[in-house]
C-alpha cells in the first residue's frame, strides 16, 4: 500500500531523480513542450509549476530560488522574460498533458505531450480572436480598401483581364474629373 507517499521515486535515486526534473523543466521552459512518459510528465508538472508561479514576482530572491532548481541561466531567462508575461494572469494550470495512443516500443510506457498551456495558440481563445480581427478588417470595403483590394487583384489575374480591371478605374476617375 502507497497510503500517503506523495513522491513518485521514478526509479531513481534522490540526485538523479532531482536532476531529471531540473534537466526536463529547462527542457520545457525553453522548448514550451515536450515528450515523454505520463509519470515523468506528472512529476514534472508539480516541479515546474510552483517555479512558474515563482516567475511571476521578478525579483533577485526569487530568480536565485528558480535558478538553484534549474542550474540553467538560459532557461531562467526564458522563465521570467517571456513566460511570465504570458502566465501573469492566469492563477495556475501553467501546463498541459496530452496522452498518446501510441506506446513506446521498448518497453511499452505510456506516452505524451507536455506543453506551456499559454504557447500553444489552437485552443486559446485570443488566437481565434485576432484571426477574427484580421478577417474583419480586410472585409470591410472602404474606398482606399477597396482600391488596395483591387491593385492586389491584378496583380494576380492574367494579362486580359488586367486591361479589363484597369479600364474600370479610368472611367470612373473620368467620370469623377467631368462632374
Amino acid at each position: 500500500m502507497r497510503h500517503g507517499k506523495k513522491v513518485n521515486h521514478l526509479g531513481r535515486k534522490t540526485a538523479h531523480r532531482e536532476a531529471l526534473l531540473s534537466n526536463m523543466a529547462s527542457s520545457l521552459i525553453l522548448n514550451k513542450r515536450i515528450t515523454t512518459t505520463v509519470a515523468k510528465a506528472k512529476a514534472l508538472r508539480k516541479y515546474v509549476e510552483p517555479l512558474i508561479t515563482k516567475a511571476k514576482d521578478d525579483t533577485t530572491h526569487s530568480r536565485r530560488t528558480v535558478f538553484s532548481y534549474l542550474q540553467n541561466k538560459e532557461s531562467v531567462k526564458t522563465l521570467f522574460g517571456e513566460v511570465a508575461g504570458k502566465v501573469a494572469e492566469r492563477p495556475g494550470g501553467y501546463t498541459r498533458i496530452i496522452k498518446f495512443a501510441d506506446t513506446r516500443v521498448g518497453d511499452n510506457a505510456e506516452m505524451c505531450l507536455i506543453e506551456l498551456v499559454d504557447f500553444n495558440t489552437l485552443y486559446t481563445k485570443d488566437g481565434a480572436a485576432k484571426k477574427a480581427k484580421t478577417r474583419r478588417s480586410r472585409r470591410s470595403s472602404g474606398k482606399k480598401e477597396g482600391a488596395e483590394a483591387a491593385a492586389s487583384t491584378e496583380a494576380t489575374e492574367a494579362p486580359a483581364a488586367e486591361a479589363k480591371a484597369e479600364k474600370k478605374p479610368r472611367k470612373t476617375a473620368a467620370k469623377k474629373a467631368k462632374e
